[in-house]
């Protein structure tokens, strides 16, 4: 399922691309991908509060670009070049959300596929984040007593 949302997310960002080109604020490819994603049928939700401290959504300024169909994480860039930083943040945004799939998006590029990065969460946190009322007892920590 994921595979065949980031294939339609990736055709939506290269129509963007190929009728603006680099040069622009993100903003603008932020608008345009979100009306490309309505074109094509694809459920997304903008500028989400990216921060849960304890359960709680704080609202610090951080947010994500976009989550599509509930599904796949879309952090926007429009940069000379992305930088481990941005993985992280998209890595950092895939654990908050508790999402497995995230694409990166450099629209200051040539060539979109060149600005392309896909990153997985594999991190598996053992209590829901989006629940404040969820509150299960962790397991016992073992200790190694050799």
């Amino acid at each position: 399922m994921e595979s065949e949302i980031t294939e339609r997310i990736i055709g939506a960002a290269i129509e963007v691309h190929r009728h603006l080109g680099p040069g622009l604020l993100e903003s603008v490819y932020d608008e345009c991908l979100g009306d490309e994603f309505s074109q094509r049928g694809l459920q997304f939700q903008r500028q989400l509060a990216a921060v849960l401290y304890k359960g709680i959504k704080l609202d610090c300024g951080y947010r994500i670009d976009l989550l599509v169909e509930d599904a796949v994480v879309v952090e926007i860039k429009s940069m000379e070049a992305l930088l481990p930083v941005h993985c992280a943040q998209l890595l950092t945004y895939l654990k908050i959300c508790q999402k497995r799939i995230g694409l990166l998006i450099n629209f200051n590029v040539p060539i979109l596929i060149n600005g392309l990065k896909r990153i997985a969460n594999n991190y598996q946190d053992p209590t829901p984040r989006l629940s404040v009322s969820a509150s299960k007892n962790p397991p016992p920590l073992k200790r190694n007593l050799s």
